[in-house]
């Protein structure tokens, strides 16, 4: 069994005239702080990560950076395009062949990608609405998967923050 965890990237700054770029959009500090929290909730309930695939956006990088040093393991990271906005499902799911012989997989992307994402890999039509900082996690059989996987949980930012009690 694979499990794979799901997360969308924190609250990062608005798009507008300070950021022209959106591939370069921080975190804001706010969103740094929460996702902290959401490190520690999930270090609480004993998760752990072989490695963190992430968009190369700046905003997902940062968000998986923090998740991994909230953690005991401190899990490698590393990047696909195929997360980034507009990037396909098909894409991703052939680009986790890359890390078929890892148990525990964190994507981290952007939203509708990794709700439509979701949706997929748990045989759902519609897609599940991420806020900024939530995570699931679906555990599938072979990578990539070949029919629906499990729904295990799914938990928005404001649960997690709390589990790092």
């Amino acid at each position: 069994m694979i499990e794979l965890y799901l997360i969308r990237h924190g609250v990062s700054e608005e798009r507008g005239d300070a950021w022209p770029d959106d591939g370069k959009r921080p975190l804001t500090a706010k969103g740094m702080s929460k996702l902290r929290g959401a490190a520690r909730g999930l270090a609480r309930l004993g998760v752990s990560f072989d490695v963190i695939v992430s968009s190369p956006l700046v905003r997902t990088k940062q968000t998986a950076e923090i998740i991994a040093g909230g953690l005991e393991t401190h899990p490698t990271i590393t990047t696909l395009d195929s997360l980034a906005p507009g990037g396909s499902n098909a894409a991703v799911l052939t680009d986790l062949e890359k890390f078929v012989k890892r148990e525990r997989i964190a994507l981290v992307g952007h939203e509708p990608g990794i709700g439509e994402l979701a949706a997929r890999l748990i045989g759902s039509r519609h897609a599940i609405p991420f806020k900024k900082g939530a995570m699931c996690r679906i555990d599938v059989e072979t990578l990539p998967p070949s029919g629906p996987g499990e729904l295990r949980w799914f938990l928005p930012p404001r649960m997690l923050k709390s589990l790092r009690r």
